[in-house]
């Protein structure tokens, strides 16, 4: 049954035009930051007038300290959301981390379509494909680090915030 129920999450998924799974393609190069190493970033391209776009990427924490993300912003929306999707008995709601994202010592945390991710809200233009997002990421303990998320294709619709 739980095997059934997922799949039929997975394809009101899919009628709403969420994105669920989506490639993991590699920024310029790995952006590091005291302890912490962030790799496969990216974001995908946008329909005409949508407000708002996901970004995913790999945190991977070297050190024997815990950190967290604490903040995220970038010059291409008004704000940018940590957010987590997770199944609450039968039904995948998505929310607001405000306080942050846990980078534990020794760990790498993966912000992917259908789970942690970032939310770009109130997007100044949608993004296109081929182009970069610049984003800052704010660490409470490693400090601040200026990241690029390369646009790519649209999947079958796009990121939907309710």
């Amino acid at each position: 049954m739980k095997t059934f129920t997922k799949l039929a999450f997975l394809g009101i998924f899919a009628a709403t035009g969420i994105v669920i799974a989506g490639a993991t393609a590699a920024q310029d190069a790995p952006a590091k930051v005291a302890d912490l190493e962030i790799t496969s970033a990216f974001t995908k391209a946008m329909l005409p007038g949508q407000p708002v776009g996901g970004g995913y990427l790999t945190i991977k924490n070297t050190g024997k300290a815990d950190d967290m993300l604490v903040s995220v912003s970038s010059p291409a929306s008004g704000t940018v959301e940590m957010h987590e999707m997770a199944m609450q008995g039968q039904v995948m709601k998505m929310r607001k981390l405000d306080t942050g994202i846990a980078i534990p010592a020794g760990k790498t945390v993966e912000l992917t379509p259908g789970g942690l991710h970032l939310m770009f809200i109130k997007v100044k233009e949608p993004f296109k494909q081929g182009s970069k997002v610049p984003v800052t990421l704010t660490f409470e303990k490693a400090g601040k680090v200026d990241i690029t998320l390369p646009v790519e294709a649209a999947g079958p619709g796009g990121h939907e915030h309710k």
